[in-house]
């Protein structure tokens, strides 16, 4: 039997010259190949075409290519697959050498939490991953394995924000991707290159990501050694091109329903004055629900100040904002907002926000940071005391995880914490629980307590979990509605935003 030699395929010319004071690649690259080891078949195809079998062919792709990229430029490679966008994108990383970061050379830990695999502590954590659009609680606690392909995609921007790279490189930039999401996506990755004053290199065989990637510098590689490179030194993407196809509209609590799995609290809501949802076409993509004010509320004084009548007629509260999991990082949450706050019907609106720490996209929307909370050092002992029965105190928010967790411990242990707090913390037993007086007694918290199976327990130990996070409150005032109440109340103060 005759041994096969391997192909023949090698780089014939590679030539680059990197010229760092004009920020100019100069390229030239070409190679050869000749066919493998005579076949029947090979043998019969060199007839036909008159090809020796031995015969060696050289090939040109670039030829004293110049192409000019500045440290803060976006560029884009696009082409068909084999025209050599690939083999471009790696002679500019090979130039670069440590100046750039491919993300096929990330380092990534695929079964760690992706909330413990960024930033320096939680807070930049959280940060980090809600700008890129990663800002559902339970994908905090996910792993990198456990990511969608879309999700993985923000995720490599989230850790291209951490490198000291001044370029960052992306070969088959969303090839995987619904063409939606890859819009989306490259929207984001110019967004946070921008604003980091860092350098895009991505190639792609995709042709409609211009305007979201809004590129500096366009290479469109054609077979052969053709190249066309057009640059465009003030593109820049302002908005995802998605989002001009979205309209806003009063909508239903059946509307915000079909979008609540998404919300990380739960799929109930407060009762609801008004609902306003984000369209594209029949879908929806986009909830916000305003209600009545409740009866006290930390960092509202320092805001608006009157009668509970008065808060009835002048206050609404935002109680839920979700944006589908797919849209989210294009600033639709802003526009939500900022969109329907004079739709309100009242002259004030607030709202209690978490993310507001990491995400401060109420505030883009117009609203005024007034204040944020403390953990109340109760809340903090009883979930303490909770950790040293077994709880993982990130896990808590899980309801499935604290009815596995209470069928361990059992359920007595769990009352008496719960017990010792309301008599600790009058204020408390209102939130845990479903009573219905606004100043309910510790005797009638006990008995409801005692009446919980391990499913009411768990979903208590959910609500006591999100009491003690740090909340910040926010206000907006319709200043046309307030300036036109004159002369103002006595004891009523407007804060301007």
């Amino acid at each position: 039997m005759t041994r096969r030699k391997p192909e023949h395929f090698q780089i014939h010319k590679l030539k680059r010259t990197y010229n760092r004071q004009t920020d100019t690649f100069t390229i030239n690259i070409s190679y050869e190949t000749a066919p493998t080891t005579p076949t029947d078949r090979t043998r019969a195809v060199a007839e036909a075409f008159g090809l020796g079998t031995d015969q060696t062919r050289r090939f040109t792709i670039y030829d004293n290519t110049t192409i000019r990229i500045h440290p803060t430029d976006i560029v884009l490679i696009t082409g068909d697959s084999g025209s050599g966008k690939s083999a471009l994108l790696k002679a500019l990383k090979t130039d670069l050498a440590d100046e750039a970061q491919d993300t096929a050379t990330l380092n990534i830990n695929p079964n760690t939490p992706i909330i413990d695999t960024i930033g320096k502590n939680t807070q930049e954590a959280l940060e980090i991953l809600s700008k890129v659009g990663l800002n559902d609680a339970f994908l905090f606690l996910r792993t990198y394995n456990q990511l969608s392909d879309g999700q993985k995609h923000r995720y490599h921007i989230a850790r291209l924000t951490e490198t000291t790279a001044q370029f960052w490189i992306l070969d088959e930039f969303t090839s995987t991707l619904d063409r939606d999401t890859a819009k989306i996506v490259a929207y984001n990755l110019q967004k946070h290159a921008r604003q980091n004053h860092k350098a895009v290199i991505a190639a792609t065989t995709h042709t409609d990501l211009k305007a979201d990637l809004a590129p500096n510098v366009h290479i469109h590689k054609s077979y052969g050694k053709a190249v066309t490179i057009q640059y465009h030194p003030n593109a820049k993407a302002t908005q995802c091109s998605l989002t001009r196809q979205m309209c806003i509209a009063e909508g239903t609590l059946a509307d915000y329903k079909q979008l609540s799995q998404f919300h990380y609290r739960t799929a109930t809501s407060p009762a609801p004055r008004k609902i306003f949802t984000l369209k594209r076409k029949n879908e929806t993509i986009g909830a916000i629900v305003y209600s009545h004010p409740p009866p006290t509320c930390f960092g509202r004084a320092k805001a608006w100040k009157g009668t509970i009548q008065q808060l009835q007629q002048e206050v609404s509260t935002i109680t839920r904002v979700v944006i589908h999991p797919k849209y989210r990082s294009i600033g639709l949450g802003t526009k939500l907002v900022h969109d329907t706050l004079t739709q309100a019907g009242t002259p004030h609106v607030e709202t209690i926000a978490v993310m507001a720490r990491y995400n401060p996209f109420f505030e883009k929307a117009g609203m005024q940071r007034i204040a944020e909370s403390t953990p109340n050092p109760h809340i903090t002992e009883a979930l303490r005391q909770l950790t040293a029965l077994g709880f993982e105190p990130a896990l808590i928010a899980n309801t499935s995880y604290n009815e596995r967790k209470i069928a361990e411990i059992g359920t007595e242990k769990i009352r008496n914490i719960l017990i010792t707090l309301s008599a600790r913390n009058p204020a408390i037993r209102r939130r845990l629980t479903t009573l219905t007086g606004i100043y309910p007694k510790h005797q009638e918290f006990t008995q409801k307590i005692h009446k919980l199976d391990s499913t009411g327990l768990a979903k208590t130990l959910k609500r006591l979990n999100f009491t003690n996070q740090t909340k910040t409150y926010l206000h907006w005032t319709n200043q046309t509605i307030a300036d036109a109440q004159t002369p103002p109340r006595k004891g009523y103060r407007v804060f301007v935003n």
